[in-house]
């Protein structure tokens, strides 16, 4: 889906949210516009707990004791002067830091792989709630980057081949998904337990003299995704209908991402599984809607409903009927996922009952 909605943005010229307002309509796109705003200060401080960590154990290295508030202060500003200067500084941190990011990460899986660590062994029958929970974590860490997709592709020229979008920033997702969860996978064993101190540790110490190597790549990463966020969080913003500068909207967003992160960063783990998850519940509707009406319908732009559309209605419904009968979280469970034995697929129902849906609205709605 990811791959599919990149392909929107040089026929529309539009940023994502922008472009599904041609399904949803000028007010509808309103809700889910705001729900990615809040979605991207959420990643904001998702990304940053950890490189903060990673941070102020490099520092130490130096002899600097650098508390976690100034730690995180540090990244943050970085991120936030990126994301103040927009699309193109963006995607320049994106060429240049990645690259050195993905040198130090191949380095981190050799040193592991010659080192013989080997994935978790399962000394237990893994039941169906567990592996769809490890499932849903992955899908929803790459699908969550379909609300960014045309953000970035929407300065390829018009003509551009859609299915030279779509390939190539598909072999981009598996290139880096795969590979570096592997690596997560093969490096998981030597780690104590899951906070965030104790995997930046457990890697430090795993890397031996190479460990400045590993802190420091972790540290720079938050700026590489973060600056992302910040930048498609203020369109998204003004997608909302809340009619505010764009930078303005982008240190609005850095700000309450470095807030959260200091809140929240003791109870990370359980607050980044509830996280990835719940946010699905409305992104696998929208961007099941958002494809169907591009993939299904004219892929050419068109004028756009002044107010609230059907699809719009598709997507409100599905997205609360989803999370109250199939959400697995701290907070709530919803019958389905009881009955599942903690089971959540809300988000793949989600994705293909609002496509389906859309289609037969679309395909009704021309006959008539």
């Amino acid at each position: 889906p990811v791959a599919l909605a990149a392909s929107i943005g040089p026929a529309t010229g539009l940023t994502q949210m922008e472009a599904s307002r041609r399904a949803l309509g000028r007010l509808g796109v309103r809700p889910p516009a705001f729900l990615n705003w809040i979605y991207c200060v959420g990643w904001d401080a998702v990304n940053n707990v950890p490189a903060a960590t990673a941070l102020m154990a490099l520092l130490m290295l130096a002899g600097v004791a650098l508390p976690f508030w100034l730690a995180l202060a540090v990244l943050a500003s970085v991120q936030m002067v990126a994301s103040i200067y927009g699309h193109h500084v963006v995607q320049a941190v994106q060429k240049y830091l990645g690259g050195l990011l993905l040198i130090t990460f191949i380095l981190m899986g050799v040193v592991f792989a010659v080192r013989g660590s080997a994935p978790i062994t399962a000394h237990h029958p893994v039941s169906l709630s567990t592996f769809l929970l490890a499932t849903g974590i992955l899908v929803s860490f790459n699908l969550s980057w379909a609300s960014y997709s045309s953000d970035y592709t929407r300065y390829l020229p018009a003509d551009t081949d859609p299915k030279k979008v779509v390939w190539l920033a598909l072999a981009g997702l598996l290139s880096s998904a795969i590979p570096f969860q592997i690596l997560g996978l093969i490096s998981a064993g030597s780690v104590a337990n899951p906070s965030p101190t104790a995997v930046i540790a457990s890697l430090q110490q795993a890397m031996g003299p190479l460990g400045a190597v590993a802190l420091a790549a972790i540290a720079l990463s938050s700026i590489t995704g973060n600056s992302f966020n910040d930048n498609t969080a203020s369109y998204s913003l003004i997608s909302a209908g809340l009619h505010v500068p764009r930078v303005t909207a982008a240190i609005l967003t850095a700000l309450l991402g470095y807030g959260l992160a200091v809140a929240g960063a003791g109870r990370y783990t359980a607050l980044y599984t509830d996280y990835l998850l719940v946010t699905m519940y409305w992104i696998a509707p929208w961007i099941g809607i958002v494809l169907a009406d591009w993939y299904c319908g004219t892929r050419q732009p068109r004028p756009v409903p002044p107010g609230w559309t059907y699809g719009a209605t598709i997507f409100a419904v599905t997205s609360v009927l989803t999370i109250l009968l199939f959400s697995e979280s701290q907070l709530y469970t919803g019958p389905v996922a009881r009955w599942l034995n903690g089971a959540d697929i809300g988000s793949y129902v989600g994705f293909f009952v609002a496509g389906g849906w859309y289609v037969l609205g679309m395909r009704s709605r021309a006959s008539s």
